[in-house]
């Protein structure tokens, strides 16, 4: 577990100011994985896209430079306080252990009531992960699908070669979106197991505790479900060659 160190409010805001200037322009950009190939359109551009297509810091960047100006802008008594609670509603975990753990203590004293949003928290991610999942399998169905017309075809020797490069590319590409999503939703169940940890080892109520580690096991849960339609998808990929 990393060891969790205290930010007082004026450091929390200098956090999310300098990674907000640092990324909000990275958010911007829309720039893809790779040259090219596209994606299928239901993995980039689809409700659900949005959760867990970039790393944490370039997700939150471009709504927490929203809520930040709007609050230095604001006739809030305490710009401060204000900014740092638009930043962690835009990002959630996404600024790391630290930020999440202190911004939440902040908000509330007591334990119990923190544990609670915390769980709250993990159950909105998971709500995300279910979502995408969805999506995703609709993708795999697809395209294990278009493996197998292109096996048959090339059996059959009915297809060029160059077409069935094309076909298997577009393949290629939702794998390494999906592998992306994979990779920051292992990373949001890491950070909230540090959380847990780091609640644990403050004289946080063992059965809250508790219960926030089982919603963070079904989170990883659902992971490990997306995990294995991708590995298998790309097992039989990986069979296909074109020679």
């Amino acid at each position: 577990m990393q060891h969790v160190r205290r930010f007082t409010p004026r450091t929390l805001l200098g956090s999310l100011m300098l990674g907000v200037a640092l990324l909000s322009g990275c958010a911007s950009t829309g720039s893809s994985l790779l040259g090219g190939t596209q994606a299928d359109d239901r993995l980039t551009s689809g409700q659900d896209a949005k959760f867990f297509s970039r790393s944490g810091f370039q997700a939150c960047a471009g709504a927490a430079a929203v809520g930040v100006l709007a609050c230095m802008l604001s006739n809030s008594s305490n710009k401060a306080a204000c900014a740092i609670i638009a930043g962690v509603a835009a990002c959630g975990v996404a600024m790391g252990t630290n930020y999440y753990l202190d911004q939440r203590r902040t908000e509330y004293a007591n334990t119990s009531d923190r544990l609670a949003a915390m769980q709250r928290d993990v159950e909105a991610d998971t709500a995300n992960i279910i979502e995408r999942t969805n999506t995703a399998q609709q993708v795999i169905a697809d395209d294990k699908r278009q493996i197998a017309e292109i096996e048959k075809h090339l059996k059959e020797k009915t297809m060029e070669k160059k077409q069935a490069e094309k076909q298997l590319a577009r393949i290629d590409k939702n794998i390494e979106v999906l592998n992306r999503d994979l990779k920051n939703m292992n990373e949001k169940v890491s950070l909230y197991r540090d959380v847990a940890d780091a609640e644990r080892k403050d004289g946080g109520k063992k059965s809250e505790v508790q219960r926030l580690d089982r919603q963070i096991d079904q989170m990883n849960v659902k992971v490990a479900v997306l995990q294995k339609e991708v590995d298998d998808l790309y097992s039989m990929r990986s069979a296909v060659t074109l020679g």
